[in-house]
C-alpha cells in the first residue's frame, strides 16, 4: 500500500530530465574518449545518491504539506468571487508549489496554475477570483498540490478536498451594494438620480431644522417660533405599496452579454430592486412567466421575505417557447387585487411582437401601473456607428437601422397607451430601473 502511494505520489521534475541528458551524454562521450568513463561513473553514483537524499526529503514526513480550498457559501452571479487557498508547509526546508485547482465545468478555465516558493514551515493564503455567469450548482474537484524540495529533481503531489459544491445565487453582493448606498444616502455616488417631490403625495415623518435645499414651503412656523429658527416638516414616501417583478423567461431573454443571459440580468435586478422596495417599506411580490406561470410570490414586507425571493430567483431557467401574455394577465388579474407597480422585464425585437401583446399589457395598465423594461441591442449599436464598406456590409446595415428604429417604436407605442417603457442596454439595467422605481415613487404615481 505504501509503494502504491509513494508510485501515484511522485513525478519527475524538467531538471531531473536535464541531469539524465547530460549524464547519457557523458556515457556516449565516454565510448569515444575512454577517460571520460570514471567521470560519467561518478556522476551516476552521485546522481543516485541526490535522488534518494530528494526522495526521503519529500516522504520521509507524512504529512509534509496541508492545504485547504476556502469557498464562500454561496457564489453571487456575475460578480467576482474570492477563492482562498490556506496552504501550509510542515517541511523543515524552503519548498517550491505547482498548485493545480480542478474548478467546476462552468467556467472551462483548464490553465489555472499557480507557482509558488515557501520557507520552512511558513503559512500562506494564495487567492484567486472567478466569476459565474449562471446561477445553479457548481462542483470543485480536488486541490492538487506538487511540492519540490530545494534540490528539484522530484515532486510529491498532495491531494486535497473531494467534490466540493458551492451554489450561485443571483447578485446578493450587488445587492448589499445598494442597499449600503441607501442606507448611507449615498445612491447618487453610482449614478441614481435625486428626483423632486412633486406635491404632498408623501407621508408625514418628522419636523428638521432647515438646511439649504429644503422646499420652503414645508415651513413649520409653530416649530420655527418656539425653536427660534427654521424648522421644516420632512416626508417620507408613502408606504405599504405593492411592487410586484415580472419576470419574462422565453427564448427571448436568453440572449447573452458578457456572458450572462438576459434572464440573469433581469432577475439580479428584481434583486437588488426587491431589496430597496423593502427598505421603502413596500412590499414586494415576483412572478415569472413563459408558456406557462412558473413561480408566484405573492407582495410582502417582512424581514424574512428576502430569503423567499431569493430563492425562487436561484431555480428560474430559460425556456425555448414563447410567452404566454394571456396566462400572465388572468395571473395578474387573480392574484393580485389592489393597485400595485408592475414591473415586467421582457425583450420586444420588433413591433410585431409588441403588437401581438399589446391588449393583455393594456388590461394589466387599467388597474396598475406599469412599467415595461426590455433590452438595446447593445452589438446592434456598434454596427451602426461603423461604416460600411462594400455592397454587403450597406445592406446589413440597414437592417440594423430598421431593428433600432423599431426598438424606438416600441417605446412610442407603450407610451402612447399609458405604460412606462424603458429601453436599456443590460450592463445599465439596474441603475435606470431603480432610477425610474425611486421617481415614481417620489412623484406619488403609485
Amino acid at each position: 500500500m505504501f509503494f502504491k502511494s509513494f508510485y501515484l505520489s511522485l513525478f519527475l521534475t524538467n531538471r531531473l530530465f536535464m541531469v539524465i541528458a547530460g549524464l547519457v551524454a557523458m556515457f556516449i562521450s565516454a565510448y569515444f574518449f575512454p577517460t571520460m568513463m570514471i567521470l560519467a561513473k561518478v556522476g551516476f553514483w552521485v546522481f543516485l545518491g541526490v535522488v534518494l537524499l530528494d526522495i526521503l526529503m519529500l516522504f520521509l514526513q507524512k504529512e509534509g504539506f496541508e492545504a485547504e480550498r476556502l469557498t464562500p457559501d454561496r457564489f453571487s452571479n456575475g460578480d467576482e468571487n474570492e477563492v482562498v487557498l490556506a496552504l501550509t508547509n510542515h517541511y523543515e526546508f524552503p519548498v517550491a508549489l505547482h498548485i493545480i485547482d480542478e474548478l467546476p465545468v462552468q467556467f472551462q478555465l483548464r490553465d489555472l496554475v499557480f507557482y509558488l516558493k515557501m520557507g520552512k514551515r511558513e503559512q500562506l493564503d494564495k487567492r484567486y477570483m472567478l466569476r459565474p455567469v449562471t446561477r445553479g450548482e457548481y462542483h470543485f474537484g480536488v486541490l492538487n498540490v506538487y511540492v519540490s524540495s530545494p534540490l528539484a529533481l522530484l515532486r510529491r503531489r498532495y491531494r486535497f478536498g473531494e467534490d466540493t459544491m458551492v451554489p450561485t445565487y443571483p447578485s446578493f453582493l450587488q445587492m448589499r451594494r445598494y442597499q449600503l448606498m441607501a442606507i448611507s444616502n449615498r445612491l447618487r455616488d453610482i449614478g441614481v438620480k435625486k428626483v423632486r417631490r412633486l406635491g404632498h403625495t408623501t407621508e408625514f415623518e418628522q419636523i428638521k431644522e432647515y438646511v439649504r435645499g429644503d422646499d420652503y414651503r414645508t415651513l413649520n412656523w409653530k416649530a420655527t417660533a418656539r425653536a427660534s429658527k427654521l424648522m421644516v416638516n420632512q416626508y417620507a414616501d408613502e408606504k405599504a405599496q405593492n411592487v410586484f417583478f415580472l419576470i419574462d423567461k422565453s427564448r427571448t431573454m436568453k440572449m447573452p452579454f458578457e456572458g450572462m443571459s438576459l434572464l440573469d440580468y433581469a432577475i439580479n435586478t428584481s434583486l437588488v430592486l426587491a431589496n430597496i422596495a423593502l427598505y421603502k417599506h413596500d412590499k414586494a411580490g415576483l412572478i415569472t412567466f413563459a408558456e406557462r406561470i412558473s413561480t408566484k410570490v405573492p407582495a410582502s414586507s417582512k424581514a424574512i421575505h428576502m430569503a423567499r425571493i431569493q430563492e425562487a430567483l436561484y431555480n428560474q431557467k430559460t425556456d425555448f417557447l414563447e410567452a404566454d401574455y394571456a396566462r400572465l394577465y388572468a395571473t395578474v388579474r387573480n392574484m393580485i387585487s389592489h393597485r400595485s407597480l408592475l414591473i415586467l422585464f421582457t425583450n420586444f425585437e420588433s413591433t410585431t411582437a409588441l403588437k401581438r401583446q399589446m391588449p393583455y399589457l393594456q388590461r394589466m395598465a387599467r388597474n396598475h401601473l406599469l412599467m415595461v423594461v426590455f433590452f438595446e441591442n447593445t452589438e446592434l449599436k456598434e454596427l451602426l456607428s461603423s461604416k460600411p464598406e462594400n455592397t454587403e456590409e450597406i445592406y446589413i446595415k440597414t437592417v440594423g437601422e430598421n431593428f433600432a428604429f423599431q426598438k424606438k417604436q416600441i417605446v412610442k407605442e407603450l407610451e402612447r397607451h399609458g405604460i412606462i417603457a424603458i429601453l436599456t442596454p443590460p450592463k445599465n439595467l439596474t441603475i435606470n430601473s431603480l432610477n425610474k422605481y425611486l421617481e415614481i415613487k417620489a412623484r406619488g404615481m403609485m
